[in-house]
């Protein structure tokens, strides 16, 4: 019922309370009341508080209403997001352990290097695929979260295993794709967010790595 309506519902009845009588107080009526005659009806006449209808919602509510829309939106996304790369991240940080622990057991650079270049295809064959099918946003993300569980930013890691010059290379391909191997994880800071959505995959159980 628009506000039109409403308003001349209440002067419609204002016309009518002027049919008001007081009822006749009986044996067991001692409160008087007003009344409408209505058609002969007599029906029980009471004023209400005055009501407020406001159409629409004030443009600051509005406003705030789609920040809000869009902010669970956006939170939803990286929860997501988070799901699907953490596994990966994982994986990064027990693999990296495993190379760091054979290569310290190696003497001859020879054996190093023969070790590592085994290893990179080893996981190419396993994960290159996988990894291509990421999004922009995931792949951020998991740069991140390497970074979490390695405790060294992506770059440092390619410059370890394949040297400086590959890890320049590394670096100006994933800035094409707006990432960056030098982002460090900020769990109290920046992104305290994904921290929060680890935690809870981690809490929950969601993740279990197998070998």
């Amino acid at each position: 019922m628009g506000c039109i309506m409403k308003k001349l519902l209440l002067i419609g009845l204002l016309l009518l309370s002027f049919n008001c009588v007081q009822a006749q107080r009986g044996e067991f009526d001692t409160i008087p009341v007003a009344v409408l005659i209505i058609n002969g009806d007599t029906i029980l006449h009471k004023y209400l508080e005055t009501v407020v209808v406001i159409d629409e919602a004030p443009e600051w509510l509005i406003e705030k209403r789609k920040r809000e829309k869009k902010d669970r939106e956006a939170y939803q996304r990286l929860r997501y997001n988070v799901y699907v790369v953490y596994p990966y991240a994982v994986m990064a940080g027990i693999v990296l352990q495993d190379i760091d622990s054979v290569l310290n057991s190696l003497n001859s650079k020879v054996a190093k290097k023969e070790f590592k270049r085994r290893k990179e295809n080893e996981l190419n064959k396993k994960f290159k695929g996988e990894l291509e099918n990421l999004s922009i946003s995931q792949g951020q993300i998991l740069v991140k979260l390497i970074a979490r569980q390695t405790g060294k930013p992506c770059y440092v890691i390619v410059k370890e295993l394949k040297g400086g010059f590959n890890a320049r290379i590394f670096q100006g391909m994933a800035l094409l794709f707006d990432n960056n191997l030098r982002n460090t994880y900020d769990a109290t800071g920046d992104d305290a967010a994904i921290e929060q959505i680890v935690q809870e995959i981690e809490q929950r159980g969601h993740f279990e790595y197998k070998r």
